[in-house]
């Protein structure tokens, strides 16, 4: 992945950029998706905004002809699989995923070679290689359930996720075998910082995102993926919350529950009261702008690759209806 160098004029307002980017959407039959831990001002103007299975699902579905993939990359490869004949675009070519980086698709098709007779399940947060060598993916949304529609004596490799894998052990009985790649915004919260948080506001319930190590998952109130921790609070009588997740996240927490607090959990050894994922703070309106003008970057996959990696995500699109 390259960078890529917008040569739009810094003059432009967000305002304008607005304008334009809806302007280009029109001529070019385009639709923005955009993760919950995108920029606010990025979520503002998506047609669509969501968790990676709920994206995954509107890729499947859109008629547009051009993707905007504000998320990281192998979000995009995921819309590009669902979508060989749609141009795929994302804002900048180095938003990239330390979770999916931790797990190197030549090293997991070893690993999946040491474990014959394993049905392999593959977190969506990983490249569409180690997708090829795959049985089914899954979100932090539907890893539950998918894994508890399987035998249960089946064997199951789980990867990479190892903090999501042993969750769904936990609360399943299985034993999967797990990779050991972690997410390294979820995996640097504060176990201190939170309990602290806690003192300060004893009303607020803890919502905890499944990536995060076991410690903070045996504190939560609720433990559950982006979707799941925001409905939690849309339902909830409780009137405060501390958040365990990327803080983009409270944007839109805050659209739906606007009488409501949402309290960022600190990283560790962090200077401010936040916890933000870099890769995807890359994403900007300059930047979406430029991508829907020049057509760049666009998001490929290998052919051979991508006719590998359909398979399991379209079983996990299957099972999770």
């Amino acid at each position: 992945m390259g960078t890529y160098e917008p040569n739009l004029s810094a003059e432009m307002s967000d305002q304008e950029l607005s304008r334009a980017i809806e302007q280009l959407k029109k001529e070019k039959n385009a639709v923005i998706m955009a993760h919950y831990y995108q920029r606010d001002e990025v979520q503002r103007i998506a047609d669509r905004i969501g968790d990676s299975l709920a994206l995954a699902q509107y890729a499947a579905t859109t008629d547009a002809d051009v993707i905007v993939m504000c998320g990281v990359h192998f979000m995009g490869e995921t819309a590009k699989i669902l979508c060989p004949d749609k141009t795929v675009l994302i804002p900048d070519a180095d938003a990239g995923c330390s979770l999916a980086d931790s797990c190197d698709a030549d090293e997991f098709a070893r690993f999946v070679k040491a474990h014959p007779g394993h049905t392999v399940i593959s977190y969506v947060n990983t490249s569409a290689a180690v997708k090829a060598v795959t049985d089914i993916v899954v979100t932090s949304g539907n890893a539950r359930k998918i894994v508890d529609s399987l035998p249960a004596d089946e064997k199951i490799i789980f990867g990479p996720d190892r903090n999501l894998g042993g969750y769904i052990n936990s609360v399943t009985g299985r034993d999967m075998v797990l990779w050991p790649g972690a997410c390294h915004v979820h995996d640097r919260f504060s176990l201190e910082g939170i309990a602290e948080l806690r003192r300060m506001h004893p009303d607020a319930k803890v919502l905890v995102h499944p990536e995060c190590r076991k410690p903070l998952q045996l504190i939560a109130d609720k433990v559950g993926s982006t979707a799941a921790l925001l409905e939690y609070a849309r339902t909830s009588e409780a009137s405060e919350f501390i958040v365990v997740t990327e803080s983009g996240i409270l944007y839109e927490m805050q659209n739906k529950c606007p009488d409501k607090t949402f309290i960022p959990a600190p990283a560790q050894d962090a200077e401010c009261q936040c916890n933000q994922c870099e890769y995807m703070k890359l994403g900007t309106l300059r930047k979406i702008y430029e991508a829907l003008k020049t057509g760049k970057p666009e998001v490929t996959v290998d052919p051979e690759i991508a006719q590998k990696a359909l398979r399991p995500i379209r079983r996990m699109l299957e099972l999770s209806k």
